[in-house]
């Protein structure tokens, strides 16, 4: 089952939210407010209010429990721009944007919940193991033959 909840209209550009909702796709509800908590960006207290929205939701509207809920998707949409002007040199103007954006979060409890902590360690496949530099056995010189 899944939960959906937006925000329409944020005041901050789609490209700078999208920062902070790549770090937390995909994690468990729980664990990604506690990371927005520390994310030091505008997007980060927008967002985590629109996940709290969703838990409510889902405990509210669906009766699930906040720890079974992950994030499957948090998308960041364009929403109408502000069009404004402001003065330039000669008596010109020069154009101001003022970007908006729509917070979509969709929360699910059909997913597997898999922390970190919980994925067995890699046995290093991937990484270049490091081989102790094979030393060549001591040449041995034959005795000199002295010529008379």
């Amino acid at each position: 089952m899944q939960v959906i909840a937006t925000h329409r209209y944020a005041r901050i550009s789609a490209f700078k939210a999208r920062e902070v909702t790549r770090e937390i796709q995909g994690l468990p509800a729980v664990d990604a407010l506690q990371q927005l908590a520390f994310i030091p960006k505008k997007a980060a207290p927008l967002i985590a209010k629109t996940l709290k929205s969703a838990i409510a939701n889902a405990e509210h509207n669906n009766n699930v429990r906040p720890e079974l809920l992950v994030i499957k998707e948090a998308v960041i949409g364009e929403a109408p721009t502000i069009k404004r002007v402001r003065p330039k040199a000669r008596g010109s103007a020069g154009p101001v944007r003022k970007r908006n954006s729509h917070i979509r979060i969709v929360l699910t409890d059909e997913v597997p919940i898999i922390r970190r902590s919980d994925k067995p360690k890699s046995s290093g496949k991937g990484k270049a193991k490091s081989k102790k530099p094979e030393v060549a056995a001591p040449v041995t010189e034959a005795p000199a033959e002295q010529s008379a």
